[in-house]
């Protein structure tokens, strides 16, 4: 299902980019791999699965150019250790990082959070939030060194909109959006251009997790959505890795601090506005009030010294 925004006719060259890929083992990591290593980048891909990021690396040696090179590192992200190893191993091998492409993370335990393991809660928040921390940490003085460099970061259900009995994947996705938001700002006199992606519901191994876990422990609902997804087929890779391209890309220089959706945004266009984009609180996590809805109740008369402070698009004047 692709969505009917006009036809995306941007061309991409990513000859001579380093690319650092974590959680490229299988799935969507491993789509993206492959997306940017037909565009002619040169690639590093992590997975703390040593079996299936062998396999990966693999089939992916299998189609790369002469001239490009390809390497695989085991790496658990949730390890600060581990991750400054990874970064070292990137510009070792590569000579450089351009982009980094933080994909890695897990579903989590699923039922009510009374109910469901404290330590697998925990773990669902130490990989997919701090490990992307982590991960953005350990690449920042080599990128304000440069000056210049592009973080991507897979966001998915759960931080726009909640997820019952999937708290610990929907609370990392949520903190990390906001986190990509917080860096985007600190960094903004750099051309470091960080943003988040809502990659659509691509079934994956996560929604065979969801319909093995079965109605009592995710919720009828979730459960009856999830046998939907699965029968009309999901959203595609393509239109995910699409997204991916483009931010990793020359076309989105400037584009900042975002969380923008595969398949909802017609981010082909967003060039055209980047600097109405970059003053705008659009793709962002922010707090709905009664006035944002149009109700009269629920307001207060009183003018705050952060009210006064708002730029005219709703962002704090710097």
């Amino acid at each position: 299902m692709l969505n009917n925004f006009k036809k995306d006719n941007y061309k991409y060259n990513f000859n001579d980019k380093s690319v650092l890929i974590t959680g490229a083992s299988k799935g969507l990591g491993y789509e993206i791999a492959k997306n940017y290593l037909n565009h002619g980048a040169n690639l590093v891909i992590c997975s703390s699965n040593s079996q299936n990021i062998k396999k990966s690396y693999e089939k992916l040696k299998k189609i790369k150019k002469k001239n490009q090179k390809i390497f695989y590192l085991v790496v658990d992200v949730s390890s600060l250790k581990q991750v400054k190893k990874l970064v070292s191993f990137t510009i070792k091998k590569l000579k450089k990082i351009d982009i980094l492409i933080n994909n890695a993370g897990v579903y989590g335990p699923k039922g009510f959070i009374e109910k469901i393991n404290w330590d697998d809660w925990v773990k669902t928040i130490k990989i997919n939030l701090f490990g992307s921390v982590l991960l953005c940490r350990s690449v920042m003085p080599y990128f304000k060194k440069k000056n210049k460099g592009k973080i991507i970061q897979l966001s998915g259900g759960g931080a726009a909109s909640p997820i019952p009995r999937i708290s610990g994947y929907a609370v990392s996705k949520v903190g990390i959006v906001r986190f990509i938001e917080n860096l985007s700002s600190e960094v903004k006199k750099y051309k470091i251009d960080i943003n988040a992606v809502a990659p659509g519901a691509i079934n994956t191994d996560m929604l065979e997790e969801v319909l093995k876990a079965g109605p009592k422990k995710i919720g009828l609902y979730y459960y009856n959505k999830a046998l939907k997804q699965k029968k009309l087929g999901g959203s595609s890779f393509k239109e995910a890795c699409d997204l991916i391209l483009f931010l990793g890309s020359k076309h989105s220089n400037g584009i900042k601090g975002k969380l923008i959706s595969a398949l909802w945004d017609d981010w082909k266009s967003l060039p055209k506005f980047k600097k109405i984009l970059q003053n705008s609180d659009v793709y962002t996590l922010r707090r709905i009030t009664t006035r944002d809805r149009g109700f009269k109740w629920g307001q207060s008369k009183k003018k705050s010294i952060y009210d006064l402070a708002l730029a005219p698009y709703g962002t704090i004047k710097k």
